[in-house]
């Protein structure tokens, strides 16, 4: 008797400290915790949220299986604060419910959920998008993160989205990250961080973001240009970037080197970035693109590229001269000397009227020279030159004083070919005539 009661007693004892689980009429509850997946600042102040199907219940968060907090709650969840955040913190928590009443009669746990606090002691690391720019739906791309030590696991963080899309536990300090055929719903920002083996739930921050934007096949590619000469904007001055689509109501985004700096939203078809106080950081190739407005990283292909060159005025202006001068006859060769006084340079031919050079060249001296074979009468014009430093590519200097290149008209020609040809339309219109004089005194006198 003494014996059956004492298992009786530590029967009631092991309830009363571990609970009962499985209570039918309590359905499961779920947890959230609303932080991104990279986790919470270390220090910081974080809530969990926990939801059950009854009303006035008692709310349990247990972390890896045990009570740390209780909760009374009138409605259908509770919330559960932790504040000063600290890496002991981290680590799998869920939540149970059971009625006030019946303490031992309890709810099976939720889902788990991660808590994971972020160090920033931890360098960050980096991340890159392999290819760049926009990308056609089907290909494979691939992100790359690099961290500074080894022993970590690597995680891959899409915005928008609370859980890690993907993790990696690599031999190295960096991890690859390979999204097969890519399609509209892979586009969007990602960044990665990376957690200590020998510390699960304690975080890097994230590194910074990378833009994975997919084409969409239904935008055609727009068109860009910039109305300016072929030697460039002034420094200091000011020039506008026209972008054309074939759809309206769009977001038109332009792009530097495959960087977005500017965004302007239209209702019509095309946009214009305007660029103020230009400096030579300004200089550069330059593509736009569009997309919805509502989707952000669906993308048309981007435009032909286009050259914004920055002319600075502190670049000596180069000389030009034409052999032979004078009138040029049709069928000779025409030599540009363009001179200047620096090294290291490449030198553009220009024509009054295109927009593009003409020709360019990386001469061994200070000096180049532009040929044009076989001038026709479409050579004529006025030809100046210019020259850009190597090292700064889209920098040029002034143009020079301008040449004149005069085509001489080209003779009539009296060929063999070209006197038959005369001779047979002389031919025609006597044939003609005759038939017209035998038509008219053949007609019956008094005919009008």
């Amino acid at each position: 008797m003494a014996s059956a009661l004492t298992v009786l007693l530590l029967g009631c004892w092991l309830a009363r400290h571990s609970g009962v689980w499985g209570e039918p009429s309590y359905p499961k509850p779920s947890i959230s915790l609303m932080s991104p997946s990279w986790g919470v600042s270390l220090r910081g102040a974080v809530s969990v949220w926990c939801r059950g199907q009854r009303q006035g219940v008692r709310f349990v968060l247990n972390k890896e299986g045990r009570h740390v907090q209780t909760v009374d709650s009138d409605g259908f969840e509770a919330v559960f604060p932790i504040s000063n955040v600290s890496q002991e913190d981290g680590g799998n928590y869920s939540c149970s419910y059971h009625s006030r009443s019946e303490p031992f009669n309890m709810s099976y746990p939720s889902d788990p959920m991660e808590l994971v606090v972020r160090d920033p002691s931890l360098p960050r690391p980096n991340i890159s998008l392999s290819p760049t720019g926009v990308t056609a739906p089907g290909a494979d791309v691939t992100i790359r993160c690099q961290g500074q030590r080894r022993d970590v696991r690597f995680f891959l963080h899409k915005a928008g989205d609370l859980n890690p899309q993907q993790q990696t536990d690599p031999a190295g300090a960096g991890a690859e990250f390979l999204i097969p055929s890519v399609s509209r719903q892979h586009g969007g920002s990602y960044s990665c961080s990376y957690r200590p083996q020998s510390e699960p739930f304690v975080s890097s921050l994230p590194s910074d973001p990378v833009q994975l934007v997919v084409e969409e096949p239904s935008y055609p590619k727009p068109s860009i240009s910039l109305l300016i000469p072929s030697w460039g904007v002034s420094l200091r001055g000011a020039v506008s970037v026209w972008c054309r689509g074939q759809r309206q109501g769009v977001r038109f985004v332009l792009n530097k080197e495959g960087r977005h700096v500017q965004t302007v939203d239209s209702d019509g078809f095309e946009a214009v970035f305007p660029i103020s106080n230009v400096s030579r950081e300004d200089g550069g190739n330059y593509s736009c693109s569009y997309h919805s407005r509502s989707e952000l990283f669906n993308m048309s292909y981007p435009s032909d590229p286009m050259e914004l060159v920055v002319r600075d005025p502190s670049l000596p202006r180069p000389n030009i001269s034409l052999s032979p001068t004078g009138v040029t006859a049709p069928g000779a060769d025409v030599t540009i000397r363009c001179q200047g006084q620096r090294r290291d340079v490449r030198f553009f031919l220009h024509k009054a009227g295109d927009l593009n050079p003409q020709q360019h060249m990386d001469p061994a001296g200070a000096g180049a020279e532009f040929r044009i074979p076989s001038v026709g009468r479409q050579h004529g014009g006025s030809y100046s030159c210019s020259y850009r430093p190597q090292s700064e590519p889209f920098v040029s200097s002034q143009p020079s004083d301008p040449v004149q290149l005069a085509v001489e008209a080209a003779p009539l020609d009296f060929t063999n070919t070209n006197i038959a040809r005369l001779g047979l339309c002389a031919g025609v219109l006597l044939v003609l005539g005759l038939i017209l004089a035998e038509a008219y005194y053949s007609r019956p006198r008094g005919t009008p």
